[in-house]
């Protein structure tokens, strides 16, 4: 009788120490369990990460999801040593064949993007695509812009952009010529007046389509640097080239609102802009703002100190000259 009395109290001694694997892992056990709460909680571990203290019915359910791969191993009080999840008796055929989920990894796979109405026309119809992406973009750039591809090439949209772009130029010089027919862009007093000002019209049409086909290029690429320098380039420059041109293909048309249309076109140009490249290349709203908003602080900025230098340089000729 003593002797099993012994014996039962080195089972207890035996079955309540720590395990050597245990300290070769460097983990404690929590004091503040009572020692049936511990005998009931299973301390998880992948390598030589801890993955924390479960219970039995956490690490089934863990098992069946992912969470958990049946190599993991597994230690509970009064087990001499670690084992693997698959060894243990109660989680036989729990197992499932998902890969375990890595610490601080994110848990879905980013989705494939849709594309925007525009870049399925094939099947929407020319003029339905475009409507409905233009509407898409000004009323729910968010949504536009997350659904967006961010690959596919330069070409589509760069039309969108030229077409919304264009569509503005176009109703700017039928204006003109009405206008011109009517005398009012241009002196009476010479029989040359009509053709110097439709001249001069065409000209600027011709201008004013080149630039609308190019300022994709040449923001897209201001912009992306501006990303690079900020560290929110996560997606190559066709991914901004996109953003631009939908954005300005969105917004373009808004110049033909009377007298505040182009104010109100650069305005929400720029807002699209900064939500588009926020969605696209999957960063903050702060940085994307800051990336789009550089190159116009840089040009506007450099464009008054040119403009005060030759202004003081004006002045100074002038002082001298008196």
């Amino acid at each position: 009788m003593f002797r099993s009395a012994q014996h039962d109290n080195r089972n207890v001694t035996a079955s309540t120490s720590e395990p050597r694997s245990n300290r070769a892992f460097n983990l404690r056990l929590p004091q503040r369990f009572t020692k049936t709460a511990i005998m009931a909680m299973m301390h998880v571990n992948r390598g030589a990460t801890s993955l924390g203290v479960f219970s039995e019915e956490q690490i089934r359910e863990g098992l069946r999801t992912g969470r958990f791969a049946s190599s993991d191993i597994a230690w509970r009080e009064g087990m001499p040593n670690w084992q693997p999840l698959s060894q243990f008796a109660e989680f036989a055929g729990v197992a499932s064949d998902a890969p375990p989920l890595q610490s601080g990894t994110t848990v879905p796979a980013a989705a494939p993007r849709s594309g925007l109405p525009w870049e399925h026309r094939q099947d929407r119809g020319f003029f339905n695509a475009f409507v409905e992406t233009l509407v898409m973009v000004l009323t729910k750039p968010g949504t536009a812009f997350a659904v967006m591809r961010t690959e596919g090439g330069l070409g589509e949209p760069l039309l969108y952009a030229i077409i919304g772009g264009g569509a503005g130029v176009i109703v700017w010089f039928i204006f003109s010529l009405i206008l011109n027919s009517l005398g009012f862009l241009n002196p009476r007093e010479t029989s040359f007046g009509p053709m110097v000002g439709m001249s001069v019209s065409f000209v600027m049409l011709v201008w004013r389509l080149v630039a609308v086909a190019i300022a994709p290029f040449i923001f897209g690429g201001l912009v992306h640097l501006a990303l690079m320098v900020v560290g929110g380039a996560n997606k190559a420059f066709e991914t901004t080239f996109r953003v631009i041109s939908f954005s300005q293909g969105s917004t373009a048309p808004l110049q033909l609102v009377p007298c505040c249309g182009g104010l109100v076109a650069l305005v929400w140009c720029l807002v699209a802009n900064c939500i588009g490249v926020a969605r696209a290349h999957e960063i903050d709203t702060g940085r994307a703002t800051l990336a789009v908003l550089l190159p116009v602080i840089v040009c506007c900025g450099g464009g008054m100190l040119l403009l005060f230098m030759f202004g003081g340089l004006a002045l100074l000729q002038h002082n001298s000259s008196h």
